[in-house]
């Protein structure tokens, strides 16, 4: 815009002088230069010297489209709701009742926006405040990795590292090869930006309770073992996951596992116990999850190795050590071989897993069962236990899981897990910016009392 601005008035300029010379030359096209000839000269000269510091400036004063940084922190990026979290936190029934308005009309933040935002990333990560982060030593030194399993939802994914955001961390994000050019394009913009963000270097077509699911962890797992970062523990995420605990809070609590790794790992149902005893095969399905593993009436073999199997969740926690031991081992190996035709694999995998003889950390076969309630990876609340173990979900049901609402906001955050799932902004937008602002405020004050870098 300041180029063509330059351009413009410099050609009026030259226009504007050429006009009066020759309209001068005109007038008195034999006449000797007299008194308002030398006027006229002196005024052309005057205005010869205003076009050529015009094109002087035009050549060598910085362009840029960027408006002035005050501005950028007015920048809309994502829409944010005018509300106090604190009365939310507080049960205020007014504020309750406000919120429960705003969520019946929830503004859908279109992939689009994060893909011309990040268009230009020295702009995204100045609105985003990407630029002026500080971290403490405790941070600094214990360095965590993530696998982030996306498909939807670009502006979720963003502000979950967000929320999970340090510079000395690493995220690996894989995102579904169904997944829409627009939603791709936004990620690659995310991994482009941000230094410490990359796409896996092989991605999977993810089908529901598949094998795919399993292997794009175990593809970010294999990237994420590679790299230069010493990260100290593996924690896998979803897009419709949300921490509940800051960065530096999570630092604090990982080192008090003292090498250990964290997930649920129980004995299995015998409803369970089917997906694993016999063979499934993925087929079409006629509804929201195209392919789905169905059961056949075929026999598996036993487990290899006499590994026991064991039942858990997809989510884990895990030290570098048991990633380091369970990506070279052929034990291992001939295990995740033997569940790929399986139900929901991931559901059983890194639960045996935890249960092996000789990994590190180990969880002796003998030891009582880890539920998810016990477990702090990932806090969910599931219908059919409503009211007896936890209180009834204040957004809606989807599969039998409760997508959260405001109503969730004080159980989530005094429970004590670190991780919850699941959120979605068009059931209840206010709740995934309450924590937002809730882990800002935390991550600020704990950094606040500590030494700190800023980058």
């Amino acid at each position: 815009m300041r180029s063509t601005s330059l351009l413009f008035s410099l050609c009026r300029c030259f226009q504007f002088l050429l006009y009066h010379l020759i309209s001068h030359q005109r007038m008195r096209p034999c006449a000797r230069w007299g008194r308002s000839g030398k006027r006229f000269l002196s005024t052309f000269l005057s205005l010869l010297t205003l076009c050529v510091l015009l094109l002087i400036s035009s050549k060598f004063s910085p362009i840029s489209e960027r408006p002035p940084p005050a501005a950028i922190q007015d920048i809309k990026t994502f829409h944010k709701y005018s509300i106090n979290c604190s009365a939310i936190y507080d049960m205020d029934p007014v504020e309750v009742g406000k919120s429960l308005v705003m969520r019946k009309q929830p503004v859908e933040d279109k992939d689009a926006s994060l893909i011309n935002l990040t268009s230009d990333c020295t702009f995204f990560m100045k609105a985003r405040g990407y630029d002026d982060v500080c971290i403490s030593e405790e941070e600094r030194d214990y360095p965590l990795a993530y696998s982030l399993v996306v498909h939807k939802s670009a502006w979720m994914v963003e502000r979950l590292i967000k929320s999970l955001y340090s510079p000395s961390n690493i995220y690996c994000i894989h995102y579904d090869k169904k997944s829409s050019a627009e939603f791709v394009s936004a990620m690659e913009g995310l991994s482009r930006c941000l230094p410490n963000v990359f796409i896996a270097s092989k991605l999977e077509s993810v089908y529901y309770a598949s094998i795919s699911r399993l292997n794009a962890d175990l593809n970010c797992m294999s990237d994420l073992v590679k790299s230069q970062v010493k990260w100290k523990y593996l924690i896998n995420m979803c897009g419709q996951d949300f921490p509940l605990k800051s960065n530096v809070e999570l630092v604090s609590e990982l080192k008090m596992l003292k090498g250990a790794s964290m997930l649920e790992t129980s004995k299995p149902t015998e409803y369970k116990m089917m997906r694993v005893q016999y063979h499934h095969e993925l087929k079409d399905a006629h509804f929201e999850y195209l392919k789905i593993p169905m059961k056949t009436d075929q026999m598996k073999a036993p487990p290899p190795h006499g590994i026991e199997i064991f039942s858990g969740s997809a989510y884990f926690v895990l030290s570098r050590e048991f990633v380091d031991h369970i990506h070279s081992s052929p034990v291992v190996k001939d295990f995740l071989a033997w569940s790929e035709d399986t139900y929901s694999p991931d559901e059983h995998f890194w639960a045996t897993l935890a249960r092996l003889p000789g990994v590190p950390g180990e969880i002796p076969r003998n030891h009582p069962d880890i539920t998810d309630l016990m477990s702090r990876t990932r806090l969910v609340k599931w219908e059919y236990l409503e009211e007896n173990i936890y209180p009834h979900c204040t957004g809606q049901h989807q599969r039998s899981v409760c997508i959260f609402g405001v109503g969730e906001l004080r159980w989530l955050l005094d429970y004590g897990h670190w991780f919850a799932n699941k959120f979605d902004p068009k059931v209840d937008p206010i709740i995934i910016q309450c924590l937002e602002e809730t882990l800002e405020k935390k991550q600020k004050l704990f950094r606040s009392m500590a030494s700190t870098t800023c980058h």
